[in-house]
């Protein structure tokens, strides 16, 4: 962030005419559904929604939720009394609430919670725009680079992969939370000492760089959506990384 109060405006160009040609597109299973501008796609228990995720599970709303074209962008909204976990490209997930809706910009996942520990994925895909203008703030003076200094190793890497794969799995094997100490080592097939150590190293360098929230209960939290929004690791990490070791 910048040091002022004052954040000038950069123009970043939008093509809104293209964005209202081209369709988005919803995948659920194998199945892959286009939505045009003008339509709207439900899910739901119901059979009435454009996809109907379990007519038997009565955890799952009838509605719950839709997909849309509005006011030039596409959206996502919950129109259950439960919520929605929205999980972003890097694999962070947040949670959308009944009766809100969220702007779609980049593949999202939505995940629908049924019946004991089964849930529902549905993968929106939306098209990029360019070309109009709108506007993004931006802060004055020299981006903000706090642990960019820190070199990540590869070992470094192996373990935080180990710890936070969950996070770039697609469902149902997506976890957005850290695997344990014991089990990322056993994972790698390292002691466990080692890889405490080593995380343990990393998040004190982080911290000495200025990275918050590296100390604490929490840490390991804050530490993996540090990682994953700064793209120290990926999907295209794990799938290497997978394939590497067999």
């Amino acid at each position: 962030m910048g040091t002022g109060s004052h954040f000038p405006t950069e123009i970043i160009y939008v093509d809104h005419a293209r964005s209202a040609m081209t369709p988005a597109t919803v995948f659920s299973d194998d199945r892959a559904y286009p939505v045009a501008p003008g339509e709207t796609l439900t899910f739901g228990r119901s059979k009435e929604c454009t996809i109907c995720l379990d007519p038997g599970d009565t955890t799952i709303s009838r509605r719950a939720g839709k997909i849309s074209y509005e006011s030039g962008g596409w959206w996502l909204a919950n129109l259950s009394s439960g919520n929605l976990a929205v999980v972003d490209e890097v694999g962070l997930r947040s949670v959308l609430a009944p009766k809100r809706r969220v702007a779609l910009e980049t593949v999202t996942r939505v995940i629908v919670s049924g019946a004991g520990n089964r849930s529902h994925a549905l993968r929106v895909e939306v098209p990029t725009t360019t070309g109009a203008a709108t506007e993004s703030l931006v802060p004055d003076g020299d981006p903000t680079a706090i642990g960019d200094e820190v070199l990540i190793r590869p070992a470094d890497r192996d373990a935080l992969l180990a710890l936070f794969s969950g996070y770039l799995e697609d469902p149902p094997r997506y976890k957005p939370y850290p695997r344990t100490y014991e089990a990322a080592a056993a994972l790698l097939g390292w002691p466990r000492t080692k890889l405490t150590k080593r995380i343990e190293y990393l998040r004190t360098r982080l911290d000495k760089a200025g990275v918050p929230n590296m100390m604490g209960h929490i840490a390991l939290t804050n530490l993996a959506e540090y990682v994953l929004a700064r793209r120290l690791i990926t999907k295209d990490d794990l799938h290497a990384w997978r394939h590497y070791r067999r």
